[in-house]
C-alpha cells in the first residue's frame, strides 16, 4: 500500500560558499511526479540554498493540501544536507542568524501542516533528481 506515500526530496547548491546558488525539489506521490521545480536563489551560501529548497517544497505541500490528502503514512522528505536536517529535526542549534530565520520560516510552514513530515539525510548519489536541477539551474544562470 506504498502508492499513496508522499516523498520529497530537495536539494541546494552554491558554486562558490557563497557564490551563485539554486534550490530544487520534487514531489512524488507513489510512482507519480505531483510536482518539481528549481530556482535560482543569486549569491548564497549552501546551507541557505538547502533551506530554500525545503521551504518551496514546504509551501507547495501547504498550497495542494488537496493532493496530499489522504496519503498513507507521513511525508518522507529526503535531502543530502545533515546539517539542515539535524536542525529541523532538533538535534543541532541554529546559530547563524540568516539561518535562524529560514528556519523559523519552515518550522511556520510545518505548523500549518496536518501531516506528519520525516525529514530523512540521505547521500547524494540517493538524492540524484534533486541534484541535478538545482545544477541545471545553476548551468543555465551561469
Amino acid at each position: 500500500m506504498n502508492g499513496d506515500k508522499i516523498v520529497i526530496h530537495s536539494d541546494g547548491g552554491a558554486r562558490g560558499n557563497p557564490g551563485p546558488g539554486a534550490s530544487a525539489y520534487v514531489i512524488e506521490k507513489g510512482a507519480t511526479i505531483l510536482q518539481k521545480s528549481s530556482k535560482h536563489l543569486g549569491r548564497v551560501t549552501n546551507n541557505v540554498a538547502e533551506y530554500t529548497g525545503v521551504i518551496e517544497a514546504l509551501k507547495w505541500i501547504s498550497d495542494n493540501k488537496e493532493l496530499v490528502a489522504g496519503s498513507l503514512g507521513p511525508i518522507e522528505f529526503y535531502m543530502d544536507s545533515e546539517l539542515v536536517v539535524k536542525q529541523i529535526n532538533g538535534e543541532y542549534k541554529v546559530k547563524d542568524q540568516k539561518l535562524a530565520g529560514l528556519f523559523s520560516e519552515v518550522k511556520d510552514l510545518l505548523k500549518n501542516l496536518s501531516n506528519k513530515i520525516l525529514f530523512i539525510s540521505v547521500p547524494r548519489n540517493k538524492n540524484k533528481i534533486a541534484d541535478f536541477l538545482v545544477n541545471l539551474e545553476l548551468d543555465k544562470n551561469a
